[in-house]
């Protein structure tokens, strides 16, 4: 099985992308198996995109204003 155990989305090079890390584990016994797995792909779906829109808007309008 495998767990998520963070994400993050960055912009680079103009495209969205969202970069991952994730364990997994035996089902049975809940043991890691191995170290950590890290992953990433550029975000193509319309809807993952309007989500990350949404964030980094909240961001500048609640957390970049000045007060």
């Amino acid at each position: 099985m495998k767990i998520l155990s963070s994400f993050m989305a960055a912009n680079v090079e103009g495209s969205d992308r969202i970069s991952y890390t994730y364990s997994e584990i035996d089902k049975e016994s809940g043991k890691i198996l191995g170290q950590p797995k890290k992953e990433s792909f550029v975000v193509l779906d319309g809807e993952l995109l309007g989500h990350i829109t949404a964030v980094r808007d909240y961001v500048r309008r609640h957390k970049l204003q000045e007060e």
